[in-house]
């Protein structure tokens, strides 16, 4: 049995075991309004009197036997059904014991309209007509239900204007019939001020009673609403989701235990909460990392339903939801409400804030007798697969067996399938498939599956930073982890330490305390690097180093990263005392670096995950050659497999096909490579330093054959990477950093002189439907890296010191971009645009651009002066000036086909079509900005009634002084745009 999406108070009686007959006697009562069939009033009589007393006697016996029936469910589906039945009929029931208690002032049972009425009143249609309005109010099914998402005082305020509508339409009935015109005005008057009054909201207090009777049947009641506490929602601090076990085993017992794929299914998950949160050799000896029972907290929450223009990519939309610590609570309110299951529920956190693991763990804990969990790990499934397709092949990963998606859901009985859906920012990164659908996809799965009877909860884990490239189907729900209070971290810390005692105690190590962690309090928010912390903390105390101030991200990332290089080359090489300092250091170094093109592998091909294959061919067309020797890498490697698989931030996964052995590399955390390109690319970028001692001998070149190989196939731009390498700019010296970024501008210059392709086995873009990027393309994607060093290095720059060789330095700076955009698809420029800010200026030599990297949020960029666009002298307050062409700039942005160009094209059209010379006919002001005609008229027309009166009066006459070189009907169109209520120019 399914859950409905609409579900009439008749089909709620009769799913309650409502008597048949008395329902169809109730539905007579109503004129017919019940039987969906009917369509509406059926014999044209309202019997109030009738209605009420079958609504009380069916409502009441239904609300007395909820227990009973549910208790008789066969399955979690069908008693979900019977719990959205059960708050149909209170809604309804609500209402008419409010009605009920208002008797005999009301009246109700002498108010209906008979056969008698229809023959003598005047009118008579139309009163039958207000009856049905009553009811098909009644019978209808969008009353304001309870949701997890909700406060409870949000959902009793919507079934008060519910309310309200439902009595405006019965006493809009009353008033028409002859009972009603019968009784004193003054009774007419008291019964119609406690209908319109003191009806809705009595029977929210009924509704009100009634929902915490229901909650004493069923628990589920409690879970729909934060207003209700639970004993499992009651600790400050919950482990490993323990509650929703808890809250949902008891409602299931008696359902019958899964089987088959089923039940391998949730052998797969319960095996993943024995395992430690890392892989148990990734910490130094004697350490032992604890599982993911022992150590997973659940995280507090922000949870708000999308609507609206903004979204859950930016901090202010969430700011309007409340920090909640209940996810216990709400994640069983959200698996079990009565809502229909229509549309998943998106789970966002910023990297290493616990979205997989939360997925990991709720697989685990869902009880299986009443929920049929399955996990899809949407990096590990063909991105360009159909939703169905990529549930079958996450079962078959996860039990080795190959079953269909419909065998499956049967075979669950009346268990309810929650689908797991992690890493949807995973799949907008892949490689030329576009997925900013997916979440509408996975809507679309589970309306076809309800319709099946198959109803389907789904759940979809994203970072936050991509959510704003998603669309986001109707009612989607959106849940933001939030990083951990203090109270949480110290709760982690007194569980790892309890983990490590013995450890601790053997090797003379203090536990770790939240005052070694607090200086890193942004770090130790995040789960997953609170973990990285902890590991980095238990080889030496390395956290209490005596003067030493807070690590950044950067500094963190390299401690960690360089410290289990050493703890693993230590492991398989010659005892550490026999291996000298700097040689040691060497060989990190080494391991680093090896991962760091592994890190490039994935970044220029745009995903996750770089098979081992694909992977030799890097490193065989990347090492051995003298670039790379002088660079820093000393032995070159022979095969993808040597000692990747050994880092715990390195993830190896093995199959076999056709015989053969494949494997993949993917890092644990998508910022662990991040920081590896970064790190690698300011490391061949400052080696250029030592390839060209002399900056003043124009005759040397640059050697830059590894960095433009390595850094001509993807940009920097990310928001992530940017913070990595700003961090690790400000630790070079200002004068290396100086010289550093006068050498890239000379790079810059050059390479589009460039004449050999080097490391021509390299092509990571490659694919079989494009042989890889154009050698254009690939000059774009590296210039614009390069200038966005030059910018980490120097902060801001002007297009004269970025293109010296320019004689118009500006005009250069857009040539360039205008190759930087050919090159990017759509996401790589926003993020490369939204990146960089410019401002038009003026230097003694004529105009000027500076060019920085923004910071803060997005602002509204400067005014454009006319002037400078033109080569007008600043402050020119010569004669205006026009040009013809209006007409070519409104084509070229049609013939460009890009969005940016034809959603501005789209805005522009009206100006275009009417005021088009208006367009390119510019205006001077003495000491300030030239503007257009067309702007200024827009800027009065929008913005004119919040100028001071001087300045408003002077821009109004400056346009009308502007409209003689425009043709006649051009003139006039604007002075009756510009035309005062008066009629007065």
């Amino acid at each position: 049995m399914g859950v409905r999406g609409l579900l009439s108070f008749s089909d709620a009686l009769v799913l309650l075991g409502g008597d048949p007959p008395a329902v169809a006697a109730l539905d007579r009562a109503l004129g017919g309004a019940l039987n969906v069939a009917t369509g509406g009033i059926g014999d044209g009589l309202v019997r109030i009197a009738d209605a009420r007393g079958s609504v009380l006697a069916l409502g009441r016996g239904a609300v007395r036997g909820v227990g009973r029936r549910l208790g008789r469910a066969d399955g979690r589906a069908e008693r979900t059904e019977l719990l959205h039945a059960a708050h149909t009929v209170i809604v309804v029931l609500a209402w008419f014991q409010a009605l009920e208690e208002r008797e005999p002032a009301v009246g109700a049972a002498e108010l209906e309209l008979t056969r008698g009425d229809q023959l003598v009143l005047s009118g008579a249609e139309r009163v039958a007509e207000r009856g049905a309005a009553f009811a098909r109010a009644l019978a209808a099914t969008d009353a304001p239900r309870p949701a997890p998402h909700r406060p409870f005082e949000a959902v009793t305020e919507e079934l008060l204007g519910w309310y309200t509508g439902l009595s405006e339409r019965f006493l809009d009935f009353a008033e028409g019939l002859s009972a009603w015109s019968a009784r004193p005005s003054s009774a007419r008057e008291e019964a119609g001020r406690l209908i319109r009054a003191e009806l809705p909201r009595a029977a929210v207090r009924q509704y009100e009673s009634l929902y915490a009777q229901l909650a004493q049947e069923a628990p589920e009641f409690g879970f729909w609403t934060t207003q209700i506490e639970h004993r499992a929602t009651r600790a400050e601090i919950r482990r490993s989701l323990a509650g929703v076990a808890e809250l949902l085993a008891g409602p299931a017992e008696g359902i019958r235990p899964p089987t088959g794929v089923a039940a391998a299914l949730a052998r797969s998950h319960e095996a993943v909460l024995a395992r430690p949160v890392l892989d148990a050799s990734s910490g130094p000896r004697g350490i032992r990392v604890p599982t993911l029972r022992e150590m997973y907290l659940d995280p507090d929450f922000r949870v708000r339903e999308v609507t609206g223009g903004s979204g859950p990519a930016t901090e202010a939309w969430w700011e309007e939801a409340p920090v909640r610590r209940d996810l216990t609570g709400y994640l069983a309110g959200a698996l079990t409400s009565a809502g229909p299951a229509e549309v998943p529920l998106l789970v966002l956190g910023q990297p290493g804030a616990g979205k997989s693991v939360l997925t990991r763990v709720l697989a685990a804990r869902l009880p299986s007798a009443g929920f049929l969990p399955v996990r899809v790990p949407l990096r590990d499934v063909r991105a360009e697969d159909d939703v169905q397709s990529q549930i079958e092949q996450a079962v078959r990963t996860a039990t080795g067996e190959r079953v269909s998606w419909p065998e499956l859901a049967r075979a669950a009985g009346g268990a309810v399938p929650v689908l797991l859906l992690d890493g949807f920012d995973e799949l907008l990164q892949t490689t030329g498939v576009h997925h900013s659908d997916f979440l509408a996809r996975v809507a679309r799965f589970q309306q076809r599956e309800a319709e099946q009877g198959r109803p389907v909860r789904a759940l979809v884990t994203s970072r936050t930073a991509v959510a704003d490239r998603a669309r986001y189907p109707e009612g989607l729900v959106a849940l933001r982890l939030e990083p951990f209070r203090p109270e949480q971290v110290r709760r982690w810390l007194a569980l790892w330490n309890e983990a490590n005692a013995g450890g601790f105690a053997a090797r003379g190590l203090r536990p770790l305390t939240w005052e070694a962690v607090a200086h890193h309090r942004a770090l130790a928010a995040q789960p997953l690097l609170l973990t990285m912390l902890a590991l980095y903390d238990a080889a030496d105390n390395a956290l209490r180093r005596d003067g030493e101030g807070p690590l950044d991200e950067a500094e963190l990332y390299e401690e960690l990263l360089t410290s289990f290089a050493r703890r693993e080359i230590d492991k398989s090489g010659p005892a550490p005392a026999a291996v000298p300092d700097d040689e040691a250091r060497a060989r990190a170094e080494r391991e680093l670096q090896r991962l760091s093109l592994v890190a490039f592998a994935l970044h220029n091909r745009r995903r996750q995950w770089v098979s081992a294959t694909e992977l030799d061919e890097d490193l065989t067309a990347l090492l051995g050659r003298a670039s790379a020797e002088a660079s820093g890498f000393r032995t070159p490697l022979g095969a993808a497999e040597v000692a990747l698989g050994r880092f715990f931030f390195v993830q190896r996964a093995r199959s076999v096909r056709d015989g053969r052995v494949l494997a993949t590399y993917e890092f644990l955390h998508a910022t662990f490579g991040e920081y590896l390109v970064v790190r690698l690319a300011l490391h061949v970028l400052t080696s250029l330093l030592a390839h060209r001692p002399s900056l003043s001998d124009a005759a040397t070149s640059v050697d830059d054959d590894l960095a433009y190989t390595l850094l001509s196939y993807a940009p920097l731009s990310s928001r992530q990477m940017l913070r990595f390498a700003g961090a690790m700019v400000r630790r070079i010296p200002a004068a290396e950093r100086d010289r550093l970024a006068r050498l890239l501008v000379g790079v810059l210059e050059q390479h589009g002189q460039r004449t050999h392709e080097p490391h021509r086995g390299y092509r990571p873009a490659r694919s079989p439907a494009s042989p890889g990027l154009r050698t254009s393309a690939r000059h774009g994607v590296y210039g614009a890296n390069l200038v966005l060093v030059i910018l980490l290095l120097k902060g801001t720059v002007t297009a004269s010191e970025l293109f010296p060789s320019w004689n118009d330095r500006a005009s250069a700076w857009h040539r360039h971009v205008l190759l930087w955009r050919a090159a990017f698809d759509e996401e790589q420029w926003t993020d490369f645009a939204v990146s960089v800010s410019t401002r038009r200026t003026w230097s003694e030599h004529g105009r000027e651009l500076e060019i920085s990297l923004r910071s803060g949020a997005l602002a509204a960029p400067d005014p454009v002066d006319m002037n400078w666009l033109y080569r007008y002298p600043r402050g020119n307050d010569g004669p205006g000036w026009s040009r013809t062409y209006w007409s070519e700039l409104r084509h070229k942005q049609d013939v460009s086909g890009g969005t940016n160009d034809a959603v501005v094209r789209h805005a522009m059209d009206p100006v275009y079509a009417w005021l088009g010379p208006a367009v390119t006919t510019f205006l001077t002001s003495p000491g300030g900005p030239a503007t257009s005609l067309a702007h200024d008229v827009l800027e009065l027309l929008l913005g004119g009634a919040d100028l001071p009166p001087g300045e408003a009066d002077a821009l109004r006459a400056r346009v009308l002084g502007g409209l003689d070189g425009l043709s006649p009907e051009v003139g006039a169109r604007i002075r009756r745009l510009l035309a005062a209520p008066d009629g007065t120019a």
